[in-house]
């Protein structure tokens, strides 16, 4: 079992520890269609009715139920990638509509993706995506799993 969990994993989800709760919940929510599932003032789970099976959680950083050690809200270092079928659309939407600012302008990758960054509360990163075909270098280093 080298490696392995003991147990059946049952979920996995990002926990983003924020400074505004409530700001991130209304992000979230407002610009990228989640929905609360549970919501206090301390902690809000969300969900996307489109896919359940992911989770995305908000808990405010000075909570007791973080150690003393590390109730310093992070500041940037994340990036939570979101693949859409219209990057285009979402651009439109969240930059030139909801006024979002824009860290990365839309552009089409060589590796494979066509995107734009967003910045969130707390300086986390929405990369949103729309997977394109690689170049030849880049369709190389795929590996089909």
């Amino acid at each position: 079992m080298n490696g392995e969990l003991r147990t059946r994993l049952g979920g996995f989800y990002p926990v983003l520890a924020t400074r505004d709760v409530a700001a991130s919940h209304d992000f979230y929510t407002r610009h990228l269609g989640f929905e609360v599932t549970f919501e206090s003032d301390w902690y809000v789970s969300l969900r996307r009715p489109d896919a359940p099976h992911y989770e995305l959680a908000l808990l405010d950083h000075t909570h007791p139920t973080v150690p003393d050690s590390h109730r310093a809200a992070l500041q940037g270092g994340l990036l939570l990638n979101f693949e859409v079928d219209d990057v285009d659309s979402e651009h439109q939407r969240l930059v030139v509509d909801a006024g979002l600012p824009e860290i990365l302008t839309l552009r089409t990758e060589e590796f494979g993706q066509r995107h734009f960054i967003v910045a969130a509360p707390d300086g986390v990163l929405i990369d949103v995506i729309t997977v394109v075909p690689p170049s030849k270098e880049y369709a190389a280093q795929y590996t089909s799993v």
